[in-house]
C-alpha cells in the first residue's frame, strides 16, 4: 500500500475542479469556499503540486501535514477526577 498525502487546492471556479482528477484522487469539493481536497502518492507530491500551481484556474495549493504528525501520545494516564467519574457512572 502506498503512502499518501493530502493536497488542498483553492480554485477560482468550480467548473475546472473535475479536471483535477487526472492528478490524483479527488476526495471532496467545497462549493461554498471553492477548494478541492485530493490525495496523491507521497513521493510524487512535489511534482504534482508544482503542476497544479501552473494551472490558470488554481489560486493556491497547500499540502496536508497529517502524515508527519505524531499520533502516539506519551502521557496516556487519565486524571484522577475523571477516573472517579467513570467509576460512579456519571
Amino acid at each position: 500500500m502506498n503512502d499518501r498525502q493530502g493536497l488542498i487546492v483553492y480554485v477560482h471556479h468550480l467548473k475546472q475542479a473535475k479536471s483535477l482528477r487526472k492528478y490524483g484522487h479527488v476526495q471532496y469539493i467545497s462549493r461554498k469556499l471553492k477548494y478541492v481536497v485530493m490525495y496523491c502518492d507521497l513521493d510524487q507530491i512535489e511534482t504534482i503540486s508544482t503542476k497544479l500551481q501552473k494551472l490558470p484556474f488554481v489560486k493556491e495549493v497547500s499540502p496536508s501535514y497529517r502524515p508527519f504528525v505524531k499520533t502516539e501520545y506519551e502521557n496516556s494516564k487519565p486524571d484522577k477526577a475523571k477516573e472517579y467519574d467513570y467509576k460512579t457512572g456519571l
